[in-house]
């Protein structure tokens, strides 16, 4: 992959045309200007963290920075150039086969698997304001993120064939979505992170039509750095120094409610888990 900036995360100013053509309500979200709300952690009582064994096999954790109903606002991201959503050339969503939890191997015509750490993800979508923290059944969520090497299947070169790495699901009745995938890479210039958008229901997300709202999950640096230290991705090591949430040009504003809450292992695998209030 080249060591160069991905055009998809430079801003929201270098965004403007892809938010352009996402129509004007898509642009003032990715403004703040359209209230999404969240809340971190997995909002149904799963464990917390302890720091990571020197061997990397311990459970780690984001800290939790909310709890119960706290249905703080979480800003609006940008999509970025590869969302595969119909926004920016290609449409994933309409495809059959793209609702599905495994996410790791393409569908229909392609044939690649995704290699890395195992991650689960699991994002619980709840309502917010006088329905904060009551679940949003049947909602539905499209997830998509980098491989273990920084690419974005459909986009990239060398997997512009291949559509893994990218799902949808629809929520149950405690408004959950899970995910199963690989932990992404660390690319040049951004912190390593996973986007999603949240749709009013299944039907919504097939149609690609009606986003309920468009953020990013970031990833803890200390369960990155244990992965980062496996074989694969030694890229990541390097560009991971040279970054933190602080400096990260999405998450610096504030990424409280974007953290996700990490547990596992590399052995067995990592999870995943943030709430997110719409």
């Amino acid at each position: 992959m080249s060591e160069e900036l991905h055009d998809h995360d430079r801003g929201l100013g270098f965004d403007l045309p892809v938010l352009h053509r996402r129509g004007m309500i898509r642009l003032l979200a990715g403004a703040g200007l359209v209230p999404l709300v969240g809340c971190s952690g997995d909002g149904a009582g799963s464990s917390g963290s302890s720091a990571p064994a020197s061997d990397g096999s311990a459970a780690s954790s984001a800290a939790s920075a909310g709890s119960g109903g706290d249905c703080a606002a979480v800003p609006g991201e940008t999509a970025g150039p590869y969302p595969g959503d119909g926004s920016n050339g290609v449409n994933v969503l309409k495809e059959s086969g793209v609702v599905r939890r495994d996410i790791t191997s393409s569908f229909g015509s392609a044939s690649g698997t995704a290699a890395g750490v195992p991650l689960t993800v699991t994002l619980t979508v709840v309502g917010a304001g006088a329905e904060c923290g009551t679940p949003e059944e049947g909602a539905a969520v499209y997830l998509w993120h980098c491989d273990r090497d920084g690419n974005y299947s459909l986009y990239s070169e060398g997997v512009t064939g291949e559509n893994y790495l990218r799902g949808v699901q629809e929520a149950d009745a405690r408004g959950r979505v899970t995910f199963t995938s690989v932990f992404p890479a660390c690319y040049p210039g951004r912190w390593p992170h996973i986007h999603f958008e949240v749709y009013g229901s299944l039907a919504d997300a097939t149609a690609a039509t009606a986003i309920t709202a468009t953020s990013q999950l970031a990833l803890p640096e200390d369960v990155c750095g244990t992965v980062y230290a496996t074989d694969g991705y030694e890229r990541s090591v390097e560009n991971l120094a040279r970054l933190s949430l602080e400096t990260d040009n999405v998450f610096s504003d504030g990424h409280d409610r974007q953290l996700a809450k990490v547990t596992g292992s590399v052995a067995e695998g990592y999870t995943a888990t943030l709430t997110v209030a719409v």
